[in-house]
């Protein structure tokens, strides 16, 4: 068993992270190497010829990059970061293994620099938690407080020629602003400053599990923001110490929104903010549409009055902040005016936040849908489906293809036609096809003037090239 060297040893070794590329991995490589750490990698991406635009980025930014067989462990020093799904079987895990390489995962990692950073600010909930990283990462930097950022999703405001792939922002030690995951338990690594919990609901994890992981981390941060809209968060507030909470409907919420304030667009929105505590009411424009979108701002903008940066100067950072690629992206519109919107939708929360979005204006709606894996379209097939089937109305449509597959042993015995039946079954419109590019074909066969066309998914940056290629042939 390996000892967890000190930040300061570990800044001295080398890294490696197997699967370089991925969402998670990616901006905690750019953080390492911030920090002049050497750090190479490999990515399955970037051997079968997905996405190199990507990964000849890392290269330039002077990351080593190696093909996924083992060579680029050269050295008993490397230390190995690898998600805890990472099979055995895989070149650099043997390959490590053999040299008895320190072998961390992800969170392992993370949580290490978010726990020995001056104060951590983490963002966890079901839903949202990139789009509010996003946001007060932003407002903290925009506030001067040069924050070092770990986000799952490229947050445009930081994108530059040098740094396309901007799911990280490297600023100073004081303050770490992170996502934390619930899905695999790794929420428990961390001890937050400021801790927001935005929601609580069914996703790869049961409700009562969920219940307890949300609670346990309420318990651990110093301060706790709480959404009190949502019941499942609000009912954990026991568990918490010093409370901050936001919501759009609770009259009592410390942070929130003046009644009758709200002017919602098709692609931007604006309130009136009021801070409870003095009553002041502060102007807010989000360049993004849909209430779950205000909901999440006003979630930053409570966490950063936790962090001591005033409700009026979050507010207005807010009004420059550009959102994140893959969250409700606008794609472009067509010569016959048909919208294509790029999505990370892939819960049922998520999607249904995306499609009440949508719905919320005028014009049908065809929702291409990739599930993100054989597991999760198992554990959370019948709610996606319900979702699907209500959000959406009897002229649009729901196009299915089979979930998103890299190799691996997962059982593949059960896919998408189980969810088209069941949307069907809950008297929705839906369709599967198996092939993405047959789904391709069928959009553009299909689509006309005044539709939007959204496509939805997690785990597979080809996705983003997908949506341009169906507006491209729209």
């Amino acid at each position: 068993m390996h000892e967890i060297p000190t930040t300061e040893e570990l800044f001295a070794r080398p890294f490696f992270f197997c699967g370089i590329g991925g969402s998670g991995m990616l901006p905690l490589a750019q953080i390492v190497k911030g920090r002049g750490a050497d750090v190479g990698g490999s990515d399955r991406s970037r051997d079968q010829g997905r996405t190199p635009d990507k990964f000849a980025a890392l290269e330039s930014q002077g990351f080593a990059l190696y093909p996924q067989d083992g060579s680029g462990i050269v050295s008993d020093r490397q230390i190995l970061v690898a998600s805890a799904a990472v099979e055995d079987t895989v070149p650099e895990i043997v390959r490590a293994n053999q040299m008895g390489c320190l072998r961390m995962s992800r969170a392992q990692l993370n949580s290490i620099l978010f726990n020995t950073a001056g104060a951590g600010l983490a963002v966890a909930g079901t839903s949202g938690k990139s789009t509010v990283t996003g946001m007060l990462g932003w407002i903290m930097h925009a506030a001067g407080r040069d924050p070092t950022v770990m986000n799952g999703a490229v947050m445009k405001n930081f994108v530059s020629d040098e740094r396309p792939n901007a799911s990280a922002l490297v600023g100073g030690r004081s303050i770490y602003v992170s996502e934390v995951d619930e899905s695999d338990g790794s929420i428990a690594l961390y001890r937050p400053a400021i801790g927001v919990l935005l929601n609580v609901s069914l996703d790869h994890k049961g409700m009562d599990e969920l219940r307890q992981l949300f609670g346990d981390f309420l318990s651990r941060s110093r301060i706790a923001v709480i959404n009190a809209d949502n019941a499942e968060a609000l009912a954990l507030l026991p568990r918490a110490n010093e409370v901050i909470t936001f919501g759009i409907e609770q009259d009592k919420a410390q942070i929130g929104i003046v009644p009758g304030s709200i002017a919602e667009g098709p692609i931007r929105q604006a309130a009136l903010v009021i801070d409870r505590h003095d009553g002041a009411e502060h102007a807010l424009t989000l360049h993004m549409p849909g209430r779950h979108n205000l909901s999440n701002a006003l979630a930053a903008i409570a966490a950063a009055a936790a962090a001591g940066v005033p409700v009026g100067a979050a507010v207005a950072a807010l009004a420059d902040f550009r959102g994140l690629a893959r969250r409700f992206d606008m794609v472009g519109i067509s010569a016959s005016g048909i919208t294509v919107i790029d999505d990370f939708g892939h819960n049922p929360e998520k999607c249904a936040a995306t499609l009440r979005t949508l719905k919320a204006h005028e014009g049908r709606v065809i929702a291409f849908f990739q599930p993100h894996g054989y597991g999760p379209l198992r554990q959370m097939g019948s709610e996606l489906a319900e979702t699907f089937a209500h959000e959406l109305g009897p002229d649009d449509r729901t196009i299915l293809c089979d979930p998103v597959y890299f190799g691996g042993t997962v059982d593949r015995s059960e896919g998408s036609e189980r969810i088209v039946r069941l949307i069907e079954d809950a008297g929705g419109q839906a369709e599967y096809i198996p092939t993405r590019k047959a789904c391709g074909d069928r959009i553009a066969s299909i689509a006309r003037a005044g539709d939007r066309v959204v496509i939805m998914g997690a785990r597979d940056d080809t996705l983003s090239l997908f949506a341009r290629d169906v507006l491209s042939r729209l």
